[in-house]
């Protein structure tokens, strides 16, 4: 019996138009009624997401919040940060300088803000209008972006960033995790945490196993998860690698995929 699900927003959850069709959320409504534990499993920060957690009302039937790709922990009813782990500081300038090698833009947070060096990008614009931030200019990010974070993110065009992320993660082993959440997003994660990773930490504070756990996603950064949980649910529009380890693959996000797992695998 499955007692926790774990979602990703962006591809999975949301639509196109980054909001959740009445289909998925009637049915996730239903669920966390008969007792389900719903997990957003998202890159994006705690601040833009909360939006879709009030949607969900994790509050009321409490849920949780990993945000980060994992890097924090939330617990919606109880605003209780279960598990944070953030990036050194003195990574940044090594960080910062593989970012000024091409055409591409780092970012990071600042409260309710997304922080850039141009925040006319139109990647930077997208992660704007996807988390519901307002983008900041800033003439200097390391001097600006003072303070450790969760992650740092780079954006660009898929085909230079993926070369990026080679040489970033050859540069980094051992230290930071490297990984892609979309073609476009490269993200800079403390070593160690992705997805999978820190949802085996929430199973363990809730005292429940890895069997009892469904995950769904479709970008580079839900393979970890997609791979750990108990049922893994590739969505018809995810990335081949993250299909070739699912257990199950859902219609996409546009047709309303989660809706159709909840009532498989849960409410049936």
């Amino acid at each position: 019996m499955y007692k926790i699900l774990a979602v990703d927003l962006d591809g999975t959850l949301l639509n196109s138009r980054k909001e959740i069709p009445t289909k998925n959320l009637k049915a996730l409504l239903e669920a966390q009624e008969k007792g389900l534990i719903v997990v957003i499993a998202s890159g994006r920060s705690t601040p833009g997401t909360m939006h879709i957690a009030k949607e969900l009302q994790l509050e009321k039937f409490g849920g949780f919040i990993m945000a980060f790709n994992g890097g924090m922990i939330t617990n919606c009813k109880t605003d209780e940060i279960l598990f944070q782990k953030l990036l050194p500081l003195d990574i940044l300038p090594k960080v910062y300088e593989f970012s000024k090698t091409g055409d591409f833009q780092i970012t990071s947070y600042k409260d309710y803000h997304i922080i850039s060096e141009d925040i006319s990008n139109k990647y930077i614009q997208y992660l704007s209008f996807a988390n519901r931030m307002e983008a900041r200019q800033t003439d200097d990010f390391i001097k600006t972006v003072n303070y450790p974070v969760p992650k740092y993110l780079i954006v660009g065009d898929p085909e230079p960033l993926h070369e990026l992320e080679l040489k970033m993660r050859k540069a980094f082993e051992g230290k930071l995790n490297i990984c892609r959440s979309d073609p476009f997003l490269l993200e800079v994660l403390p070593y160690e945490i992705n997805k999978g990773y820190s949802l085996k930490i929430l199973l363990d504070k809730l005292n429940l196993k890895r069997e009892e756990l469904i995950a769904c996603g479709d970008g580079f950064n839900d393979r970890s998860m997609v791979e750990y949980a108990g049922l893994g649910v590739a969505m018809e529009n995810a990335q081949q690698e993250v299909k070739e380890v699912a257990d199950y693959i859902a219609k996409s996000n546009e047709e309303c995929g989660i809706e159709e797992v909840v009532r498989k695998f849960i409410l049936s």
